[in-house]
């Protein structure tokens, strides 16, 4: 395993960043900024990649299924924070989109790096979540070797579910497992084998991409706009009225009494000014138009 891990560009040691202990503050921050640009560029080579992934998610999805992002320590904390942004800010069910972790939620907080080395337990820890064919599942790993999202993505492909692995090693291991294998190859870490620096910031730009395109694509978008936001607090309910004032051009009493009859759902706020109906029917044509703000409207036209 140590020839293999060698081997491993996420492994190797960078020659721009040789002397970062001799560097001032100030080259040190220049480099690892330089090797930061690397990312964006790394991540563009693979869009046709994530584009796939995309276009299976959605209509998992769209039928009641569910993603999963699987991942040991680092990988897996970036799945539980694309993860809890998704029902803020598309105002999906908690369980639509799922981090399951090495070492459980714990390990969030508190590493247990050792947990990732556990192929089985990837495995068990996704049919605790009673996967079925219908859901996709995405292993997550900087190395492409971590034996825990492995083992999720075998148990994921004996169910039948649609497996994506996202790594940043070519030919890794776990791509051998999925349907779908992402390899976005940012080159060595300015600090040997910290993945946590470039390699995260590419799975976190890729999950970021997949997340919400995923959802533009579900209809919880308007335009650029959010119209599926769960608007619980001062600065959502003003970002609400906001989004429904740029759509709508309607004037602050009308946005602001529409808003407070939905209960501040900005979908059927926008309906019921742009066609002149009430909650009720803006409700039923949004039912009837698959959720789709602009569908709905022409619906009611």
């Amino acid at each position: 395993m140590q020839m293999e891990l060698s081997r491993l560009t996420t492994e190797q040691r960078n020659k721009r960043s040789m002397n970062l202990d001799q560097m001032s503050t100030a080259e040190m921050l220049h480099t690892i900024n330089e090797e930061d640009k690397i990312v964006a560029f790394a991540v563009e080579k693979v869009l046709p990649k994530i584009e796939i992934a995309v276009d299976h998610i959605v209509p998992s999805l769209a039928s009641g299924g569910r993603l999963f992002y699987v991942g040991a320590g680092t990988s897996g904390r970036l799945g539980v924070i694309d993860a809890s942004e998704c029902p803020p800010t598309f105002m999906t069910p908690k369980e639509m989109v799922q981090t399951v972790m090495a070492g459980g939620m714990d390990a969030f907080f508190n590493a247990a790096e050792g947990s990732e080395d556990n192929e089985k337990q990837g495995g068990l820890d996704l049919q605790a979540k009673k996967l079925i064919k219908n859901d996709v599942v995405i292993g997550i790993t900087a190395s492409g070797r971590t034996p825990y999202p492995i083992g999720a993505l075998h148990y994921a492909k004996a169910i039948g579910a649609y497996t994506i692995a996202l790594s940043c090693n070519q030919d890794s291991l776990i791509s051998n497992v999925a349907d779908c294998a992402i390899e976005v190859i940012v080159g060595p870490e300015v600090l040997t084998g910290s993945t946590r620096m470039k390699a995260a910031t590419a799975h976190k730009m890729i999950l970021n991409m997949i997340s919400t395109t995923t959802m533009v694509k579900l209809g919880k978008v308007h335009e650029n706009l959010m119209v599926d936001l769960h608007a619980n607090n001062f600065k959502l309910r003003e970002r609400a009225k906001r989004t429904v004032s740029e759509v709508t051009r309607s004037s602050y009493d009308k946005i602001e009494n529409a808003l407070i009859q939905t209960n501040y759902k900005v979908k059927p706020a926008i309906v019921m000014l742009e066609a002149n109906v009430t909650l009720q029917e803006a409700e039923e044509a949004i039912v009837q138009s698959d959720g789709y703000v602009r569908k709905a409207i022409d619906y009611l036209s």
